[in-house]
């Protein structure tokens, strides 16, 4: 996925050769599932396909799954079939493009959009109607970080905390009975006060402008939102959750009406009228108090 991965535990009985070994495998396994840059990887395979039922395998039909279901209840703030749109605007593996026209826009929407996607949730089955392009990257590193920790959990492994690319799965707590800090990203140069949560069977995840610029684009418009948005973290079940809900944020903000019934405790780090603001949902705020 082009990032790096962190984990810490605290039980000592297990060699760590044979835990980074077996990381490393499932590593490779869900690279093999998810990636958009490895052109052999089920995902990009089915993005090749036209017109046909693809079955795919376990890891790329879960966070598909989760996916269109955010993409359905945000109302497609949230998207996994712009794939086409990122790449177009230069964040996807062709690299580097200059700023698109409208009509190349509007083409790239034409192609792109989870409701082109039929999807057979019990028979793992995806139809490719022609020119779709899944890019998984605002969900493929949160299930990672919860694929890993569920590994580490086979060995025995319950006490742990498994980063991967600034998404956090925690489980269990520390060996000083402490549970896992994690203190959520506050973009370089603003003055805003230290926000740390625990990662205690939680996930965290944090989405902004402030390293790769403005790479997250409103599938609805087909460009990057103009709504001040830097950075929104997001604390929930999952990493896989919390990393996707941390995107649709971004997207969605300051009109959070549809995730609402998801209750999501989100910070959202905002320019408003030359200020940087900070926002606090109900949620991360009841959880705070």
């Amino acid at each position: 996925m082009g990032t790096t991965w962190r984990i810490l535990y605290a039980e000592r009985a297990v060699p760590v050769a044979a835990v980074r070994a077996a990381v490393e495998a499932r590593l490779d396994e869900l690279d093999a599932a998810l990636s958009h840059w490895a052109p052999d990887s089920a995902l990009s395979r089915f993005n090749r396909s036209a017109g046909e039922w693809v079955t795919v395998p376990p890891d790329l039909a879960h966070v598909v799954d989760a996916g269109l279901e955010l993409a359905r209840v945000s109302g497609g703030a949230f998207d996994p079939a712009i794939g086409a749109l990122v790449d177009l605007w230069g964040f996807g593996p062709p690299g580097h493009q200059p700023t698109p026209e409208d009509a190349a826009i509007a083409a790239a929407r034409a192609r792109s959009g989870w409701q082109r996607l039929d999807w057979d949730r019990e028979g793992r089955r995806l139809r490719q109607p022609g020119g779709v392009q899944l890019d998984l990257s605002g969900v493929a590193k949160g299930h990672a970080a919860d694929a890993l920790a569920d590994l580490l959990a086979t060995f025995g492994l319950r006490h742990c905390i498994v980063e991967v690319g600034g998404e956090f799965a925690g489980r269990g707590m520390r060996p000083d009975g402490d549970p896992w800090w994690v203190e959520l990203e506050t973009p370089p140069g603003m003055a805003l006060a230290p926000l740390r949560v625990a990662a205690h069977q939680v996930g965290v995840a944090t989405s902004g402008s402030y390293v790769r610029g403005a790479h997250n684009l409103d599938p609805r418009i087909g460009r990057a939102p103009e709504n001040g948005v830097v950075g929104v973290s997001v604390v929930a079940r999952t990493a896989m959750a919390a990393d996707a809900l941390a995107s649709a944020i971004t997207i969605a903000w300051p009109d959070l009406a549809s995730l609402a019934p998801l209750r999501p405790a989100a910070r959202i780090i905002a320019t408003e009228n030359g200020s940087v603001r900070e926002h606090l949902t109900p949620a991360l705020a009841a959880m705070i108090d």
